[in-house]
């Protein structure tokens, strides 16, 4: 008798928990969530180091997953993390802004979206692509920057001569460079929300 009655608590703890733990965690998720959309920050000095692999392929796989035109999936990821790749990808974007300067604030990883034009929503598949690998990078903790100029060194002669050593046929546009690595200072301030930014139709 006693151990059908200790079965029965224990059957219906476990129910409760069950019930109890999806909304629980649901809960949790999406204030985490959010709480990464809303303090992820541009970050414009890295230290040397390069995350291990482990991190990048989280970020990457969260790339992955943006929503596409149709579900067309558009887009393409190249992670760079050969630093000789990472400097000359520094150099050519430096040139499109006609200075010398690292335009990649010494980041040692460089995932670079590229989008196939043939689908219209192309520009907008690659942005969302870029906008899910910052989000995932302040997740796990690293640090992250949209660099521009990925259209014209990737639609230079030098820029092309990479793309066909990598392997990469099709009519590709470049859409952002995401840097990557261990943020060297803290994570700047928001600036205030503008008062306006949403507008309410009640």
């Amino acid at each position: 008798m006693k151990y059908i009655i200790l079965s029965a608590v224990f059957s219906l703890f476990m129910l409760s928990s069950c019930c109890n733990t999806p909304k629980e965690n649901n809960d949790m998720n999406q204030n985490e969530t959010l709480e990464v959309l809303k303090t992820r920050r541009s970050i414009r000095a890295y230290q040397d180091s390069v995350p291990p692999m482990e991190l990048i392929e989280k970020v990457l796989e969260a790339g992955t997953y943006a929503p596409t035109g149709k579900g067309n999936q558009s887009p393409i990821i190249v992670a760079v993390t050969d630093k000789a790749t990472r400097d000359k990808l520094s150099q050519l974007n430096a040139a499109v802004l006609g200075g010398t300067n690292d335009p990649f604030y010494g980041a040692p990883v460089v995932l670079i979206v590229l989008a196939d034009r043939q689908y219209p929503t192309y520009l907008y598949d690659g942005s969302l692509v870029m906008g899910n690998l910052m989000n995932a990078a302040h997740a796990v903790g690293l640090g992250s920057c949209w660099i521009h100029r990925a259209k014209e060194v990737f639609d230079s002669e030098e820029g092309k001569a990479l793309l066909k050593e990598w392997g990469i046929e099709g009519d590709y546009e470049g859409i952002g460079n995401c840097i990557l690595g261990y943020p060297a200072q803290a994570n700047p301030a928001p600036k205030a929300r503008k008062a306006d930014y949403v507008h309410y139709v009640k």
